[in-house]
């Protein structure tokens, strides 16, 4: 294991990019990186206009769209994504992704690959995973039986946990359900990705902290993550020092506001305050090469870019800049998952710097 990071070059795991969209079909969109990068995992959304934002990922299909602010069920269109591609994907014509003039920024995630049979756990999954990377696609059938558990494939035990039944139309079942490790007990707590709800108590998780091989679920009629016979997808991942990091922090209601230390140079950051409703706040390196990030994207909504200036992005972390309750309300809870630009230090030893 190196001594500062596990991964020199974020840029071959995890890109950012932007484009304007053309409407036309078959329109390749290349990362604008060092490195080449085929995605596992690529989420869209239109800046300019208020469009749903669109994830779509390797196990599935690229023609299959999930929409993270929404409770919808997978939608297969032609229209959709085309392939993931050696250096990035191909469009199609939706809206969603690819609206003639319209403004949009991607992010994308490399996983394993090719998805693979996982029998680890009382439900049989068929997952990508990239253990260096930290970031594994799950996908199964649940069962409705109780205390189930699902293997994940990273051998390390999960930090977050993003799941969505991708089947039911009920709204007891269909909105997206996100474990994260930081939130206290979090083997019994739930936020809701497509909400602004605050952390809240479930079963879901079977009140069982997940292990390096598996996590658990309850009992059907206890949520989404195990409706029998249901199809489930979860995007599942751990902390990389150097890469990758999911913690929490507390406002301090101050412009010069709490500094979250990371171990790197962040390229996306995305925020939730837990203790009271609010958005989750997406911010990353390429909608705002500068200090401090002035465009934010709201995970829950449809709504285009939002104005603002609430974090700087440094060599070793993100400062908070503002007051008010999306990021730095005095004694407010707020959980983040971050992943990086560079390492403060490669495994080399040289340092990297604040943009």
């Amino acid at each position: 294991m190196a001594a500062y990071t596990t991964i020199d070059n974020p840029e071959l795991y995890f890109q950012a990019d932007l484009y304007t969209g053309n409407g036309t079909n078959d329109t390749a969109q290349t990362f604008n990186g060092d490195e080449n990068m085929q995605p596992d995992m690529v989420w869209i959304k239109s800046r300019s206009a208020a469009e749903n934002h669109h994830i779509f990922d390797s196990v599935r299909g690229a023609n299959v769209r999930l929409m993270p602010n929404a409770t919808n069920v997978d939608f297969d269109d032609s229209s959709n994504l085309q392939s993931f591609d050696s250096d990035g994907f191909t469009l199609g014509t939706a809206d969603g992704i690819n609206k003639n003039t319209a403004t949009f920024v991607c992010w994308g995630w490399k996983g394993g690959g090719s998805a693979s049979s996982n029998s680890d756990g009382d439900i049989t999954t068929s997952i990508s995973a990239s253990t260096t990377a930290g970031f594994s696609i799950v996908s199964y059938t649940s069962n409705g039986s109780s205390n189930q558990t699902v293997g994940h494939g990273l051998g390390a035990v999960p930090h977050m946990i993003i799941s969505k039944n991708r089947d039911s139309s009920s709204s007891s079942y269909n909105y997206w359900t996100v474990y994260h490790h930081s939130n206290a007990t979090a083997n019994d707590k739930k936020l809701k990705l497509d909400t602004t709800d605050a952390v809240s108590s479930t079963n879901e998780w079977g009140d069982t902290d997940p292990t390096s091989t598996v996590y658990s679920l309850h009992t059907s009629g206890d949520g989404t993550t195990n409706v029998s016979s249901d199809k489930i997808i979860s995007y599942v991942f751990t902390s990389k020092q150097g890469y990758s990091k999911f913690g929490s922090y507390t406002g301090n209601g101050n412009a010069d506001g709490a500094f979250i230390y990371t171990g790197f140079r962040p390229a996306f950051t995305m925020i939730k305050r837990t203790d009271t409703t609010n958005n989750w706040m997406i911010g990353d390196n390429k909608i705002t090469p500068y200090n401090p990030l002035d465009g934010m994207m709201r995970a829950d909504v449809a709504n285009a870019e939002l104005s603002t200036n609430p974090v700087d992005y440094l060599s070793n972390g993100f400062k908070i800049r503002l007051t008010g309750n999306a990021f730095n309300n005095s004694g407010g809870t707020y959980i983040y998952m971050a992943f990086a630009e560079a390492p403060l230090v490669n495994s080399n030893g040289v340092p990297g710097n604040a943009r």
